[in-house]
């Protein structure tokens, strides 16, 4: 790995051409080793235009991430968090989950995540610029068991930062995706560590599409969306951090306090299934017709099928909405 290549592709972030001979006076070093960082960063998935007599520069600019303008979309809860914004990581949340005694509210950030993780073992692609991934530590002084439904309610403070950024058609699905107009927009992947009964703590991991190339999008094996798509304006991904960061913060404390079920009626509010037939894919391959009635106070999906009323958690099953292809 070059030391240089994130510091040259911050210059290169304006979307301007930047020379060999400039970046190299501007960093003390040689051309040899500008260009050596330049192919770095081609191996991450970055692409860099390279113009004989003009130099280098990126498709379009892009926005870094940036402690101090994080820090302030926060607000006043910034006092609780512990951020660390990393150049390049494998995945944000197996690098929580390797630390020792990371403090309560940490959350690391990575511009670019080279193996993010998803749910059922899937890849969350990441690209500079193109998504927002992150992760965050929360410690619960209950045991691992009474976390159910804290996807969900992870997924209420993404909808109301999205509705505060003026995103206001986007719609939960169960129990962890974002979607709008049936694309997904945003996923959500937690960790638990401790006991079922003890003290435990969540790695809640969040990713969300940003800009994606159009070639990545149509390479992604579900119908996927962005938020250059769905916004009529930019929205800078400092705040979006920043905001969501807020927001987290008062949907745990009301999920420490009172469980999935002092948010419940909020997450219904915008399920996109909430009362629609549905498919469930079983692990074992099979499938199982119903229609979502609701969701329990601890989370668990309640489908009306032919053999009544069925309750299906996280890990057993793919949601589909009836008629469709792929799964979200």
């Amino acid at each position: 790995m070059s030391n240089l290549t994130f510091p040259i592709l911050q210059l290169l972030a304006d979307g301007q051409f930047h020379s060999g001979e400039a970046l190299a006076q501007q960093f003390k070093v040689t051309r040899a080793t500008v260009w050596n960082a330049i192919k770095h960063a081609e191996t991450l998935g970055i692409t860099i235009f390279s113009v004989r007599g003009r130099g280098y520069k990126l498709p379009q600019a892009i926005d870094f991430l940036d402690k101090n303008l994080v820090l302030s979309a926060i607000g006043e809860q910034r006092k609780w968090f512990n951020l660390i914004i990393l150049d390049e990581v494998a995945s944000t949340n197996t690098y929580l989950m390797q630390q020792k005694n990371v403090a309560h509210a940490t959350c690391v950030a990575a511009h670019i995540q080279t193996k993010g993780k998803g749910r059922r073992g899937r890849t969350w692609v990441s690209q500079l610029g193109a998504s927002l991934t992150f992760s965050l530590v929360w410690r619960f002084q209950c045991g691992a068991a009474a976390l159910s439904g804290l996807s969900l309610a992870v997924g209420v403070a993404l909808m109301r930062t999205l509705a505060s950024l003026g995103i206001n058609q986007a719609q939960l699905k169960w129990p962890n995706d974002i979607l709008v107009e049936g694309k997904k927009l945003a996923g959500i992947l937690i960790e638990l560590q401790g006991d079922l009964d003890g003290p435990s703590t969540a790695v809640i991991g969040v990713g969300i599409n940003l800009n994606m190339p159009k070639t990545v999008i149509e390479a992604i094996d579900q119908p996927t969306t962005d938020l250059s798509t769905v916004s009529d304006h930019t929205i800078n991904q400092n705040v979006l951090l920043g905001t969501l960061l807020k927001h987290l913060a008062e949907v745990l404390s009301r999920f420490e306090q009172f469980g999935f079920v002092g948010l419940r009626d909020e997450w219904v509010n915008y399920h996109a299934y909430h009362q629609q037939p549905v498919r469930m894919l079983l692990p074992n391959g099979t499938e199982v017709l119903g229609v979502v009635k609701n969701v329990a106070d601890d989370g668990i999906l309640l489908v009306e099928t032919s053999l009544g009323l069925q309750r299906f958690s996280a890990g057993e099953i793919s949601l589909r909405a009836v008629n469709a292809g792929a799964s979200v």
